[in-house]
């Protein structure tokens, strides 16, 4: 079973607010947070730092994003923060914008009639590791039922660290909806802790850790268990996020690649030069010291002489636009980019 907020996530619609970077979970060694993220107040909506409300607003609207997912940190320890912005985006999209929290504490009843309050839809609970196994009968019991009282979708969301049928029990007993098993990673802020734990990378992967994808054997039968392996995260959801950025905010010249990225030409000519070749407006725009057209046609003018040189460019369709790479042109050169197809 995948939930609307999976589902929303697998194509890449779903909007990452990262709220509060302080946890009081401090013995978990396999923790994902770089240094940028740890201990830190700052909120980032994907990966833009966010300096008023303004910004995880457009930030939503760059992604034409179906929903949003809250995490940390510990967005319980930032609870009006937390609230807020949850309102916020609700207010803003409206009651089909799909929100999903993630956290590493129970709260209590408080806290979830706050989030319910707020907008909140779902509740994905990830309890501390050593306590797996002997949950029944504990306030991580009591916290499924609570939640549901309250208006959310309780689910468990855990790593791949081992099979546990505890958590299967409680899918049987209807106290949560679903349980996410996340393939085991290593990042570069728990590397060093996860190899002195004897965690090792799996054959052929960046990240994905040897052992992880057995846990299927024990639990990926059960209907409402998902397992979202580290190759999906990156091939479906990260790129699929990409690609939702690259249409909503691509020029009539710019070229969606299927990773995702912008592909267009630069030239240091002038609009008049334009002009005189006859390049219609809608297949460049001007800058400060530079134009940005279509780089098939640049290509074809400084192939024929007519523009002394350029640069196709690709870039990622972030706030930042961080650029991926750059193919300098010059008379006689072919650049043709006959392997990049736009999707």
């Amino acid at each position: 079973m995948i939930s609307k907020g999976c589902e929303q996530c697998a194509k890449g619609g779903k909007m990452v607010l990262f709220v509060y970077g302080y946890c009081d979970q401090r013995d978990c060694f396999y923790c994902p947070l770089g240094e940028n993220r740890k201990n830190v107040t700052d909120v980032y909506a994907n990966e833009r730092l966010v300096e008023d409300d303004q910004d995880v607003i457009e930030e939503a609207k760059r992604m034409d994003a179906l929903g949003s997912s809250i995490t940390g940190g510990e967005p319980q320890e930032a609870m009006a923060k937390t609230c807020r912005y949850i309102s916020l985006l609700k207010d803003e999209f409206g009651e089909d914008h799909h929100i999903h929290l993630y956290t590493g504490i129970t709260g209590g009843r408080e806290n979830m009639r706050r989030l319910a309050e707020a907008g909140l839809d779902e509740v994905r609970f990830h309890p501390p590791y050593e306590l797996w196994g002997d949950m029944h009968g504990t306030e991580w019991e009591d916290i499924l039922y609570i939640a549901r009282e309250e208006g959310l979708t309780p689910a468990f969301e855990i790593p791949g660290i081992r099979a546990e049928q505890e958590f299967l029990d409680f899918l049987d007993e209807g106290a949560a909806d679903f349980c996410n098993v996340n393939e085991f990673e290593m990042s570069d802020g728990n590397y060093r802790r996860m190899q002195e734990e004897g965690f090792e990378l799996r054959d052929g992967h960046m990240s994905a850790v040897e052992g992880s994808h057995d846990i299927l054997a024990e639990m990926g039968d059960h209907e409402r268990v998902y397992f979202c392996t580290s190759v999906f995260k990156d091939a479906a959801q990260h790129r699929n996020r990409l690609k939702r950025m690259a249409r909503n905010i691509q020029r009539e010249f710019d070229e969606v690649t299927d990773d995702g990225t912008l592909v267009y030409g630069k030239a240091w000519v002038g609009e008049d030069r334009l002009a005189e070749l006859g390049v219609p407006e809608e297949f460049y725009a001007v800058k400060s010291d530079h134009v940005e057209l279509a780089w098939w046609l640049l290509e074809e003018m400084v192939d024929e002489g007519d523009v002394p040189k350029g640069e196709i460019v690709e870039q990622y369709p972030t706030v930042n636009g961080t650029v991926v790479e750059r193919t300098p042109l010059s008379a006689g050169q072919n650049a043709t980019r006959e392997g990049s197809t736009a999707d």
